[in-house]
This record gives C-alpha cells, structure tokens and sequence, in this order.
C-alpha cells in the first residue's frame, strides 16, 4: 500500500469511527485532577478500567493528594487495591510516585514526557494517558492491548510492539487527532474487534477494513 493510498485509508479509519464513537473519545477513568488520574492508570494495567474504578471510588475517599500517600507505605493501600493484578507493585510504585511528586516537582504532576516517564511504574503509555486527559497534550499516542489488535487487524501495522505501533500511527494521524486515536480504537477494540473474536458484521469499518470477513458489494 503506497503511502498517500495509506493517508487516505487513516483519513477514512478516523472519520468513520469518530461517527460512531465520538462520546468515547475521552479516558473511562474516573478522576478530577491529573494526580488521581495518575494513580488510576498505573492500576489500570492487566486490569479492567471497569474495576479500577470500584476500586479508586474508595480509594480516592481516603486519600486525597499526593501528601496522603506520602505518609503512607505500600501496604496500606493494599487492602484498597487488593482486587487488582500485580496490586502490591502498583501500591509501592504509587507511594514513590507521591513522594517523587513531593519532593521534585513541588507537589504537582509534571506536565512532560521526560518528567512523568522519570517517576516508578510509569511508562509512554500511562505519561501518553495524563498528557492528553489531564493537561490536553499530545506527545504520543496511549497504545494499549486493543490498540494493538485494531492496529494490527486493520493493516496499519505488522507487529505487536507498543513503541513501534506508537511511532507508525502518530506519521499516519495528524497530531491533534493522537489522543482521539487511541481512545477509538480502544472503544473499536471493546466493541466489535475483541482480541479473541472479530464481529465484522456489525463494525463500522466492514467496508473498508482490509481484514473484515464481510464481502464488499
């Protein structure tokens, strides 16, 4: 596919799931301020954003700013956290996060690439996530498993790595649009491009989809 028909091909991706998604093109954690959302995206990895939320419901009650973590340790946070996958190195990574916060960045979640990528248990993906929910800033694209398998499924790419899939889909998308990517194909992801099974017959991208099973008139 050369690469103009390519351009056109994301042109069309993009303009037909923002149609059927558009009130999903914003991150299903809840939060009301970059630190919280912070905290739900490190619990979110391996986890359902379903049931991060459950959990930050409680969690955010008690504790409120990174100052609250800080006199904390990793474990009393475990039994808030408990429900969660690989909860106890999430836990500890959240208190070093605060004090981290604290001690270097005056209490406030940075606002960059490099400084949130500095902090414990925290990845391009999660600084991709904060960047744009929290600060509006586009310095990447948030690549997460249903990225992959749409990314993949819809010919963009040939490979299952994360900063790979980023790097090609930020050249075939304008910027402005690299947090509205990954929040559509994530909502394509959970609803008809699933990892496990694919339901073309009633995606939106059936006739255009290099990989759909329905037959193009």
């Amino acid at each position: 596919m050369r690469d103009s028909i390519r351009l056109d091909y994301a042109r069309r991706i993009l303009r037909l799931l923002k149609a059927k998604y558009r009130k999903e093109m914003r991150t299903s954690l809840s939060h009301s301020n970059p630190w919280e959302l912070l905290v739900a995206t490190i619990l979110s990895a391996q986890s359902q954003d379903k049931q991060v939320n459950v959990v930050t419901r409680e969690l955010f009650r008690r504790y409120r700013k990174p100052t609250d973590y800080v006199r904390a340790d990793g474990k009393s946070l475990y039994k808030y956290v408990k429900s969660l996958g690989l909860y106890r190195n999430k836990a500890k990574n959240i208190v070093s996060d605060a004090r981290m916060i604290e001690n270097e960045f005056g209490g406030r979640v940075p606002n960059t690439m490099e400084a949130l990528t500095e902090l414990p248990g925290v990845g391009r993906k999660t600084a991709n996530v904060v960047l744009s929910n929290a600060f509006g800033i586009n310095e990447g694209i948030a690549i997460d498993t249903h990225c992959i398998t749409v990314s993949n499924r819809l010919g963009l790419v040939k490979t299952k790595d994360p900063e790979r899939i980023e790097q090609r889909l930020m050249k075939l998308f304008p910027r402005g649009e690299w947090s509205n990517v990954s929040h559509l194909f994530i909502a394509l992801g959970r609803d008809t491009c699933q990892a496990r099974k694919k339901y073309c017959e009633r995606c939106v991208l059936k006739e255009i989809c290099v990989s759909s099973t329905i037959k193009r008139p």
